[in-house]
């Protein structure tokens, strides 16, 4: 199989992997089991609160649920607005990542040369891996922002447990890195590299007397200078075997 073959199957398959990541990070925007209680002590009477970034809701064991948006934007913790920017942030670029990898990719043709669909896909790869940390961070800060009111012995509001988005969104940002990694590896090894060595071998000109003489010039991380050969332009070239021919010299003397 050919190496142009593999390369155009890995990248299909990275961007399939990106692609179900973002899809479950944004399954997680509208999901309300970010976190969950659940108070009672007989069946009857159980009560399931949970939460999301956008949220808070209630239902009983008799199927009644109620949900109620936040009362204040401003009045909200700086931490609830941190997770809703980087949140929102990771769908924004894994939307710009998976259009920036479609027209990169080989079996789409859509960039031009193989140089600058490596480049494209590239960049969508980065943004791929963008989209993946920030959604990790979001949440990872906020299962640690649970995990730390719950054993905290002083907190004596209600206290939650991680809810079922948490972990769909962990999933979906490690298939995000994981898949922008590879694909940010053998795009930049082939679109990066590629430039860089054009521009290391330039052809570099020395006017010699009445020639033109071109030469490769190597890469800087070489420590051999390449020079063209010492000209002179007050020096003559003596032919073998040439006899001088000898002046003569005149004296006043002569003269008189």
């Amino acid at each position: 199989m050919k190496y142009q073959t593999v390369m155009m199957y890995m990248e299909i398959g990275c961007f399939v992997s990106c692609l179900c990541g973002w899809i479950l990070v944004c399954s997680t925007l509208p999901t309300e089991y970010w976190t969950f209680s659940e108070v009672g002590s007989a069946v009857i009477t159980t009560s399931n609160y949970y939460s999301n970034l956008w949220r808070d809701c209630i239902s009983d064991t008799t199927g009644v649920s109620d949900c109620k948006d936040y009362p204040s934007m401003l009045a909200l913790p700086v931490f609830l607005h941190a997770c809703r920017a980087l949140a929102v942030c990771a769908v924004i670029t894994g939307f710009f990542g998976g259009v920036l990898t479609l027209i990169g990719m080989k079996c789409t043709k859509i960039g031009g040369t193989e140089i600058i669909n490596a480049r494209v896909t590239f960049a969508g790869a980065v943004t791929y891996i963008v989209s993946g940390f920030c959604g990790m961070i979001t949440y990872s800060w906020w299962a640690n922002r649970v995990v730390s009111d719950f054993v905290d012995p002083n907190f004596k509001e209600q206290k939650f447990e991680l809810g079922a988005a948490l972990f769909v969104g962990w999933g979906g940002a490690i298939l995000l890195i994981c898949g922008g990694a590879v694909l940010t590896y053998f795009s930049g090894k082939e679109g990066l590299r590629s430039s860089s060595s054009k521009r290391a071998r330039r052809p570099v000109s020395y006017a010699t007397g009445r020639t033109r003489r071109t030469y490769m010039q190597p890469p800087s991380s070489s420590r051999v200078t390449w020079l063209p050969p010492l000209y002179y332009s007050g020096r003559k070239t003596r032919t073998p075997g040439a006899t001088t021919k000898i002046s003569p010299t005149y004296s006043q003397d002569t003269f008189v």
